[in-house]
């Protein structure tokens, strides 16, 4: 571990408002401003144990090994006994070491040092860091907390200048380091002082500690910098420079009753330099192009603002100039298709991140803090970049040309093509790519076969939508059978479709079946509705009357079968209701009149056989009078 210089500031726990020649029983830190370090105790580093502290610095025994009661070493291992094994409090060193103390089986002194070319007059900050090595479960839970008294005491060892007590330091589950101060001031005359520490606790098992960081620094008023505008830092982009700003201190006087003031700066906030002249409590910078820091060291003297043992600085105000980032590279235009956004998208250099716009200058933020954004609309969108370091923008914006093609325009189609004949599909809408199902690429293509047909339809800028077209084939109508029942002429279809019927190609019905038709011959006319084709068949409607009135009115005097004659073999025979035959043909045409022999029968049921090729008919008819 090596000695550093690490400057930082304490928030007050405790207000300790020290007089000459009185004690302040108070542990506590500078409530204000510190000075950079004016002693600063490490205990070294490296991986063998040593060297142990100059003499009369303790009156406990010094080993190099693990240390028993009234023992101490100096180690960057505390992995002894049943202690925590840790690493010593210093930040950022390698193989640090700490002071590692076995308390005594009686309490008392057991550290001393003197703490030289102290100023006068002026107050200090004395602080350090403690562990207890022993963990909670030690010594079965039981173990002995660690209790320490720090005392500063004037140079001739005979006046406490300031005393407080830590405390019982109970032991933790995992090693933790706690920090401890003391605010004190020097007497007239007084450059030097003496800390003490004290082990208020006894020997045994515990009261075992280690102590790192042993740190004295004046310590002054609380002095905040700001500018105009009350910032505490400032940040400028490059192309608002030149910059300038008026900068301010403002001590809190919770110590200093006067105040003496040199002003600083600073290029990397580590190394500062006197800003020659700058002695009052507002400064005016120069014009800056780089980013500077300021601050002012304060003393109660005058004198003191050139013994850095006797002053302290301020807050620390920064002017960080950032560079404007470049404008972001555009990853290219975009033709989107509506069904398939991608964003627009740019790169930028680290450390930046990119706002979206609607115009070069000025115009609507759309999205911010992102290097991609989706319009919802054609246009041109402007990228800016922003540091994120001060939030400066490029000088320029990138712009890009955003267009959202729209799909071709189609409808499906349910068409319908009369059987034997074709159809012609069509996509629908002209000038555009096609792909069609059937490998065609043409606009329109012809085909003779029902089902279903696809077209992609693709514009130039590559967008594509599907048309679907359902083709049903109407077939042609065919007739089965045409039957006559009684006076009724039934026909069936071997096909279904929207077919209509006429028994003479004039008058058509929707109905297959025609009722209370005479006996003749027809032409039977089946026509399908979409024009899709007429057929025509010849029937012979053969109709066997129910009845017959001989009575030489004229109307139905004779029991006639129309059309038998037609057939190549017909045979026709009546019968009375006892079976006697009364008539017969054959193969020729028939009427009777109602008589046998000449003599009128009378009205009755009689019977009928007839066949017609070699099918065979039987049933009765009445014979009214």
């Amino acid at each position: 571990m090596k000695l550093s210089i690490i400057k930082f500031r304490f928030i007050s726990i405790f207000l300790c408002a020290l007089f000459c020649n009185s004690i302040n029983a108070q542990l506590g830190f500078c409530s204000g401003n510190s000075g950079d370090p004016i002693f600063l105790e490490t205990f070294g580093s490296g991986t063998t144990n040593g060297p142990a502290l100059a003499a009369g610095t303790t009156s406990y025994n010094y080993v190099n090994d693990s240390p028993d009661d009234g023992n101490y070493t100096i180690s960057s291992s505390t992995n002894w006994f049943d202690w925590h094994a840790t690493q010593d409090h210093t930040p950022n060193d390698t193989n640090g070491k700490c002071f590692i103390v076995n308390a005594d089986f009686t309490s008392g002194e057991f550290f001393r040092t003197t703490i030289s070319g102290l100023c006068e007059n002026t107050t200090y900050e004395f602080s350090a860091w403690l562990l207890n090595l022993l963990p909670a479960s030690g010594c079965s839970g039981n173990g002995i907390p660690v209790n320490v008294k720090f005392q500063i005491w004037d140079d001739t060892d005979t006046t406490v200048l300031a005393t407080g007590d830590t405390g019982d330091i109970q032991g933790t589950t995992s090693p933790r380091w706690e920090q401890y101060g003391l605010v004190f001031s020097t007497l007239p005359g007084q450059t030097s002082v003496v800390l003490k520490m004290i082990n208020n606790g006894t020997g045994g098992c515990g009261n075992d500690l280690a102590i790192d960081d042993i740190v004295f620094k004046s310590c002054g008023d609380y002095i905040s910098i700001s500018n105009q505008a009350n910032e505490h830092s400032a940040s400028i982009c490059g192309n608002d420079t030149p910059y300038t700003t008026s900068l301010t201190v403002y001590p809190d006087n919770s110590i200093f009753s006067t105040h003496f003031y040199q002003w600083q700066q600073s290029i990397d906030g580590n190394i500062w330099n006197d800003i020659p002249g700058a002695n009052n409590a507002t400064y005016q910078t120069p014009l800056l192009t780089t980013t500077t820091y300021y601050r002012a060291k304060v003393s109660e003297d005058a004198i003191n603002l050139a013994n850095d043992l006797c002053n302290v600085v301020s807050d620390v105000f920064s002017i960080e100039i950032t560079t404007n980032p470049n404008f972001p590279i555009s990853n290219g235009d975009l033709v989107v298709c509506e069904d398939d956004l991608m964003p627009l998208s740019v790169t930028v250099t680290n450390n930046a991140t990119v706002n979206w716009y609607d115009s070069p200058n000025g115009g609507n933020l759309l999205a911010s803090n992102t290097t991609t954004y989706q319009p919802e609309n054609s246009g041109v969108y402007f990228a800016e970049a922003v540091s994120q370091n001060g939030n400066c923008t490029s000088v320029l914006r990138t712009a890009l040309n955003y267009r959202i093609s729209n799909l071709p325009v189609v409808f499906d189609e349910d068409l319908e093509f009369c059987e034997g004949d074709t159809i012609t599909l069509q996509a629908g809408v002209s000038n555009m790519n096609y792909v069609w199902s059937t490998g065609e690429t043409s606009e329109t293509i012809r085909v003779s076969q029902e089902g279903e047909y696809t077209v992609i339809v693709t514009n130039t800028d590559g967008c594509s939508s599907v048309k679907t077209l359902r083709v049903t084939q109407i077939d042609i109508p065919v007739i089965d059978t045409i039957e006559s029942v009684g006076n009724t002429i039934n026909i069936t279809m071997q096909n279904t479709g929207d077919f209509e019927y006429s028994l003479d190609g004039y008058y058509y019905q929707s109905s297959p079946v025609f009722y209370n038709v005479s006996g003749n011959y027809y032409n039977i006319h089946v026509r399908e509705l979409n024009g899709c084709g007429v057929i025509t068949k010849k029937y012979l409607h053969f109709v066997v009357p129910s009845f017959f009135t001989p009575n030489n009115d004229g109307i139905n005097d004779t029991f006639l079968l129309i059309g038998i004659e037609t057939y190549e073999l017909s045979e026709v025979s009546i019968f009375d209701r006892y079976g006697k035959l009364l008539k017969s043909a054959k193969n020729e045409s028939f009427s009777w009149n109602g008589t046998f022999n000449n003599i009128e029968l009378p009205s009755d049921d009689y019977w009928y056989v007839i066949k017609i090729d070699n099918q065979e008919f039987i049933g009765h008819f009445t014979l009214k009078r």
